[in-house]
């Protein structure tokens, strides 16, 4: 089935969150990361990244877009031990198995920009319903837990009627990901930062914890979740980990980047990692952690301190 370049599952090739999920060709480097020697059976031992590895960790595919290949981004990966490569065009899925790893969340093959058409807006109904049951299907068959949504953005329409629209349209869907067993996980974006398009989405009606939650909790189905964006929360909501707490099950995927921002989770940012991870485990949450900051320098080392950061 043909997908546009638009929609967020698309190849790491074409992906760049930059340009809003518009196409965009991205150069493969060489690895910045110190060559490694090869042991016995054939594999790189694990100089940086992941040692105790109580929390999954995913790179998310658009951030890297203008510096590695699909292939590249697995290898970095692998070196780093995280698991999973997301919001990659599924055409890129072989090149994630041959490498052992998997995608922690796909998005949606839809036309535009996919979190301005949301579901808050029924006209937009029948195109998403469709589109989500097609990435539910390579996601039930790929082996991918999760699917992205959206809210939307307002479009004229109140908080309280958007909402009302987002549960009619979530209703019309939960069945078939619990049939499937895919969670749809709902994201909460930043409205506050205006300065750049990767950065913030003024507009954007899922912009509060509390909106999106209500949202779920009306649908009342155990495979519609929250994507908690860690980054996007701080903005907005703040109190980081007593939301955890709050939110709890409904957490279905976590994404980081620093804040402000959305550059490495470095001493240039006020967001305290460790104890965010903490509270995740707290909450026995079992899901991915995408890397999702916009690298400012060489990505390879602000991967690896990510990764060991949230690596508690």
């Amino acid at each position: 089935m043909q997908k546009n370049i638009c929609a967020p599952t698309h190849s790491l090739e074409t992906i760049n969150r930059r340009s809003l999920f518009k196409g965009l060709t991205a150069g493969a480097v060489a690895s910045t990361l110190p060559v490694l020697s090869v042991n016995a059976v054939g594999q790189a031992p694990l100089k940086r990244g992941v040692t105790k590895g109580r929390i999954k960790q995913s790179v998310v595919s658009w951030c890297f877009a203008d510096h590695w290949s699909v292939e590249e981004t697995c290898r970095q990966a692998k070196r780093l031990g995280c698991k999973s490569i997301e919001l990659i065009d599924s055409k890129s899925w072989p090149t994630l198995e041959k490498h052992g790893l998997t995608c922690a969340i796909s998005g949606i093959p839809v036309e535009g920009k996919p979190f301005i058409k949301g579901y808050n807006n029924p006209e937009y109904h029948p195109m998403l319903i469709e589109a989500t049951k097609t990435a539910i299907d390579e996601s039930a068959d790929f082996g991918c837990p999760n699917v992205i949504a959206f809210t939307g953005y307002e479009e004229g329409f109140s908080l309280e009627e958007g909402a009302k629209n987002c549960v009619e349209g979530f209703k019309k869907i939960a069945g078939y990901a619990e049939e499937k067993e895919v969670t749809i996980c709902l994201e909460m974006l930043n409205t506050r930062d205006g300065t750049d398009p990767n950065k913030g989405h003024p507009g954007y009606q899922g912009d509060h914890i509390d909106y999106c939650l209500d949202i779920l909790k009306q649908v009342g189905s155990p495979r519609l979740k929250l994507l908690f964006d860690i980054y996007h929360v701080q903005i907005m909501d703040g109190d980081v980990i007593r939301r955890i707490g709050e939110c709890g099950d409904y957490i279905g995927h976590v994404h980081t980047a620093g804040n402000p921002g959305r550059g490495e989770l470095d001493d240039n940012q006020e967001i305290n990692y460790p104890p965010i991870m903490q509270a995740l485990l707290d909450i026995n949450y079992k899901g991915f952690v995408g890397q999702e900051f916009i690298p400012t320098r060489d990505p390879a080392e602000g991967l690896a301190e990510a990764v060991e950061l949230c690596d508690i």
